[in-house]
């Protein structure tokens, strides 16, 4: 894990975020770079746990999206907190890192005093992957990723996208080769605009995150406050597995 989280580090100190212009990913080796947030590839919500004789089937760079409830026997924790209290299990192939992912978690608690909690996963290499609850010792959910041999997904790399706040779905890319210390000061891809000239302060956007093997968007909203954002739902909890991008994105946003 110290080893994943320096070599995470390391990513993000040569570089803030994709150049969205770059080659696209070969089959073998896919990346998250995106120029169009159309092209992400979307999660698949089941009710297969996996817990069964057999595991889920997933490919490497393939997300679901695993909905749970739990019981924690009093007070119900926060989505952060209770994050804290699954266990993440990995069976790599090639027996080094880690299998997958938790991109990012929501829920709310039932009227039963229960947490209904939903985590966005991303698989990442082939072997085995689980989740367990801490509480009780049980899998949450179990999966198959890939076929032993198959290559991982290729370096993960972060991408921001603005929504333009017109309504219609379409997004700001944001140049992550061109601007300061805030996301107010980074450009514009393609333009001469930064980000501070087309958020009008006071205004809500959407924020999306690409920082994932498989591809897929997290989104959170954000209001701008003068020279800082702030978000203004604190759901989703956005890459639990991931702390050095969270370290990287909190700085950015000046949250």
């Amino acid at each position: 894990m110290v080893l994943m989280l320096s070599a995470a580090a390391n990513i993000f100190y040569t570089t803030y975020f994709s150049d969205t212009k770059s080659a696209p990913p070969t089959p073998a080796q896919p990346t998250p770079q995106l120029t169009d947030l159309s092209q992400a590839q979307p999660a698949t919500t089941t009710a297969d746990m996996g817990l069964g004789a057999e595991p889920l089937k997933m490919r490497v760079a393939q997300a679901v999206v695993a909905t749970i409830e739990l019981d924690f026997g009093g007070q119900v924790p926060s989505i952060a907190d209770a994050l804290q209290q699954i266990e993440r299990l990995y069976q790599p192939d090639d027996g080094q890192g880690r299998t997958f992912a938790i991109l990012d978690a929501y829920g709310e608690a039932t009227p039963d005093g229960k947490l209904h909690i939903s985590m966005h996963i991303s698989s990442e290499k082939t072997g085995m992957g689980m989740l367990k609850f801490k509480r009780t010792g049980n899998l949450l959910w179990r999966a198959r990723i890939g076929n032993p041999g198959e290559p991982p997904a290729g370096k993960k790399e972060l991408s921001i996208y603005l929504s333009k706040g017109t309504g219609d779905g379409s997004n700001y890319v944001l140049d992550g080769k061109r601007g300061g210390g805030s996301v107010l000061d980074v450009f514009i891809q393609n333009s001469e605009q930064r980000v501070r000239d087309v958020w009008p302060n006071g205004a809500e956007r959407e924020l999306t995150f690409v920082y994932s093997a498989c591809g897929c968007p997290v989104k959170v909203l954000c209001v701008r406050a003068g020279d800082r954002t702030a978000r203004t739902k604190e759901q989703p909890v956005i890459f639990p597995d991931d702390p050095a991008a969270v370290s990287m994105i909190s700085g950015l946003m000046k949250w």
